[in-house]
């Protein structure tokens, strides 16, 4: 779900920029507080986790790619928070140093997969749970918080990308930036992402919420806060 540069115009990026400022200022505060010093290495491993599989990137119609990106698992095991710090230092790393998005369009990848998508994941999980601490709701809270998660991060993705022929034109109508209108770039996105990446995204988390919820479960923020 990597933007490029040149597909989003102004008018699109720079209230996106100063909503991630935002989210990023509060979630350093947030973490100050809520994060120990047991936990700084877990924080340091889900960055290098969701940089590791958001390098699988599939080619997805109307500018962008898809992919999973690990925001769920992160939100859940170590809370929102973190999950905002971790991921907006790998779509920053990401940007500048391999050129995976765009620098103007970064403002806009961190609100879609490092600030909507944590926040959606972690909402869902405790939405879908209501206080269990075992069994197999707690599983299925998981899997749909990964999947919710992926979700609604492509299909802001691949609202940002659709408004741009109505909001960036050039006098004879021709798109400014990117050219494809909603009714490409939504069912483009929901089709790669419901079908297939939302699916391995909630695989994923449940997958390790299961092996942490054996081995650590004192970890798992979001059981914790229940």
């Amino acid at each position: 779900m990597h933007i490029p540069d040149g597909y989003l115009s102004p008018q699109t990026y720079i209230p996106l920029y100063g909503i991630s400022l935002g989210f990023w200022a509060l979630a350093l505060r947030n973490i100050k507080k809520e994060l120990s010093t047991r936990h700084i290495p877990y924080l340091a491993m889900a960055a290098a986790f969701s940089f590791l599989i958001q390098m699988f990137n599939i080619p997805v119609p109307g500018g962008t790619t898809g992919h999973a990106v690990g925001a769920g698992i992160i939100a859940v095991l170590l809370g929102p928070w973190t999950s905002v710090a971790a991921v907006s230092m790998v779509l920053v790393i990401q940007a500048i140093v391999f050129g995976d998005g765009g620098i103007t369009a970064l403002g806009a990848n961190c609100f879609n997969m490092a600030v909507a998508m944590p926040f959606v994941s972690y909402l869902t999980f405790k939405l879908i749970n209501r206080g269990s601490k075992n069994g197999r709701r707690l599983y299925i809270a998981a899997f749909l918080s990964g999947y919710a998660g992926l979700s609604i991060a492509a299909m802001l993705t691949a609202v940002e990308l659709g408004i741009q022929p109505l909001i960036a034109s050039a006098p004879d109508g021709r798109p400014l930036y990117a050219p494809y209108p909603l009714s490409v770039t939504v069912p483009a996105m929901a089709l790669g992402h419901f079908l297939l990446l939302s699916i391995v995204e909630g695989t994923m988390t449940v997958l390790l919420f299961k092996y942490f919820l054996k081995h650590e479960p004192g970890l798992i923020h979001a059981i914790k806060e229940t």
